[in-house]
């Protein structure tokens, strides 16, 4: 990159046929002597459910010269960008039996396994969730959590144990699960409001309509306050707080409002075509990232005992059923050609993310995407050695093209060491023994 003495705005925009087009990040737009700003590392989960065949992943060469098994074909070109990792466990506690598919779910970001009660929900705040409390405030959201499937089932989707537990991986506290969207035209309008557009001063009107409401409530939340006992009092300011919060992140949009963001269709809902829903979801995902409204989301593509079936790849079959597939050959066939599938989206975010420019590199530079099963053997329902993989750049924190194999280690030093990463430190998550070497995945 060449500095300059003279600086264009980074707005400037050329304008013709009609139509106007931003212009990318150019040397005249960097001021001269200007300090280099830090690049913002992101946060983002895939979840894929009901295990893996694991000799069709996991490779068995380490290092660099690891090689492509088949479930991995699809991230070939995208090699130097991820880190395969093996041999992290999310054992369960002895004394809670069952529910093998909850506590993958639920024990995959908060390393916490779940009772086997369906009336209390108990686990852990999740990984996402403590960097959303830290690195969220800074966005105008603080978190998504995302899904292909839809999360409105009650009862019980494992056996003794509520659908919270394997319908999402996001857990606010420890008593919190957060509930998955699905639906794409709620997730713009979460984005972007419910004008259908992306334009700047669209989006400018309403955060000032937004802010006028807000000031009225506010006025009224103070007048009220004098006339109520001491227990209203309390969970009026807790409403407050959590309108001051929205006046804060309302505020943190105002100043972002010059941003130029991609002009994006209004979804109608939800694609009948499944593979076109996964891309459409992993495609707002990009553009929220590239806006800055949001550094962190977690994607499920699908829930835990998910009966989803693929019959463009050729399995009718429902996933479930067919995971517990007893070593027959023909139903392995049908499971690792569902992971492939699911490998096949996944890259497909990836580059996305990669071919998507980002201050001096691009988004997936500036990314830590992790990637992987809370199920290793599916038929076995195994636990350990985990199917995980980091991809991206980590701004600067990861170093991808390696196999990297730890020896029976948590899951949970892992995500201590990823904290660390995003400057938030803990002492201990879920069952932590200790950190993961960070010099391990970045080599540095």
């Amino acid at each position: 990159m060449i500095v300059t003495k003279k600086a264009m705005s980074r707005r400037t925009i050329l304008r013709g046929l009609g139509g106007a087009l931003a212009l990318p990040l150019l040397d005249s737009m960097i001021p001269a002597f200007s300090a280099p700003q830090k690049a913002v590392n992101r946060f983002g989960v895939v979840y894929v459910p009901n295990g893996m065949i694991m000799e069709n992943y996991l490779p068995k060469t380490e290092g660099a010269a690891w090689e492509m098994m088949p479930t991995l074909e699809a991230l070939a070109p995208l090699r130097d960008h991820v880190l395969i990792l093996s041999g992290l466990n999310s054992l369960p506690t002895p004394a809670r039996p069952g529910g093998a598919h909850a506590k993958a779910t639920t024990k995959f970001l908060t390393d916490v396994a779940p009772p086997t009660s369906e009336t209390w929900l108990d686990a852990g705040i999740s990984l996402d969730q403590i960097l959303a409390n830290e690195i969220g405030k800074n966005t105008q959201v603080a978190s998504l959590e995302l899904a292909i499937e839809s999360g409105e089932t009650a009862g019980a989707c494992d056996t003794g144990y509520a659908c919270p537990y394997t319908n999402t991986i996001s857990w606010k506290s420890a008593n919190t699960p957060l509930a998955t969207e699905f639906n794409p035209r709620v997730v713009f309008e979460r984005l972007f409001g419910d004008s259908g557009s992306t334009d700047t001063k669209t989006r400018l009107q309403r955060l000032h309509e937004q802010r006028s409401v807000l000031d009225s409530v506010g006025a009224e939340l103070k007048r009220m306050q004098g006339n109520l006992p001491a227990a209203d009092r309390t969970k009026l300011t807790e409403y407050f707080d959590a309108v001051r919060d929205i006046e804060q992140r309302i505020q943190i949009a105002e100043e972002q409002n010059n941003r130029e963001l991609p002009v994006v269709e209004h979804p109608a809902g939800v694609p009948p075509n499944w593979e076109d829903h996964v891309k459409l979801m992993f495609d707002l995902e990009t553009i929220a990232y590239q806006c800055d409204l949001t550094r962190v989301i977690t994607m499920m593509i699908g829930h835990e005992h998910s009966g989803m079936t693929y019959p463009q790849i050729g399995v009718p079959d429902a996933h479930h059923p067919i995971s517990h597939h007893q070593r027959e050959p023909e139903k392995v066939a049908k499971v690792a050609k569902i992971n492939q599938y699911h490998m096949k989206m996944f890259a497909y975010f990836l580059e996305k993310l990669r071919t998507t420019p980002d201050g001096d590199g691009t988004l997936l530079d500036h990314m830590t995407m992790m990637y992987g099963a809370g199920i290793a053997d599916s038929n076995a329902h195994s636990s350990y050695n985990l199917p995980v993989i980091l991809a991206g750049g980590g701004a600067g924190n990861l170093k991808g093209g390696r196999h990297v194999k730890f020896n029976n280690m948590p899951l949970a030093n892992l995500h201590l060491t990823m904290l660390d990463q995003f400057g938030v430190k803990q002492d201990k998550i879920g069952d932590s023994t200790g950190r993961v070497d960070s010099h391990i995945l970045s080599l540095s």
